[in-house]
């Protein structure tokens, strides 16, 4: 990702949160990010490297046209997003959420060991291979609507010797 990276702008479709892992969330009008732990009310939030987790609204459209009913929520997503290939960012990206809140990358996709419950009731799942997770570097309220921005890339070089 180069330096044009930074004009990247999208905008939020759905806020979603769950009490427990594993499950579909709800989709919200509003929620609250609190730096360093995550959803307010959401059962993936704590003090760890996943504390949102991220989808974008393109990879649920893949899911759709191979004729599965999904909605934003439904992969266990707390944002889903739309206008950004969010897969596409590297680990260290800064993302500006809504007007107070700001996102860090740390993982990108995950692995599943098993089949999860969001895959038996969906068919499939593009988390693995698309979805995003980041820590909370500022909170603040976020709401479907609300612009997600890319403020900054850092290109993540683990074992390089340069």
């Amino acid at each position: 990702m180069n330096d044009s990276s930074a004009a990247l702008q999208g905008r939020i479709v759905a806020v979603s949160t769950s009490r427990r892992k594993g499950q579909k969330k709800s989709n919200l009008s509003e929620c609250s990010l609190i730096k360093d732990k995550g959803f307010e009310g959401d059962a993936h939030a704590g003090d760890w490297h996943r504390q949102v987790s991220l989808l974008a609204m393109e990879s649920i459209t893949k899911i759709r046209e191979k004729g599965i009913d999904v909605t934003p929520g439904d992969f266990a997503e707390n944002i889903t997003t739309t206008g950004i290939e969010i897969w596409q960012l590297e680990l260290g990206t800064r993302l500006a959420v809504g007007n107070e809140a700001e996102l860090e990358i740390t993982q990108i996709g995950k692995e599943c060991h098993d089949r999860c419950a969001i895959y038996h009731q969906v068919g499939d799942c593009v988390m693995p291979r698309e979805g995003i997770f980041a820590r909370v570097l500022r909170g603040g309220k976020v709401k479907p609507g609300d612009t997600i921005r890319v403020l900054s890339t850092v290109r993540a070089r683990q074992g390089s010797t340069e």
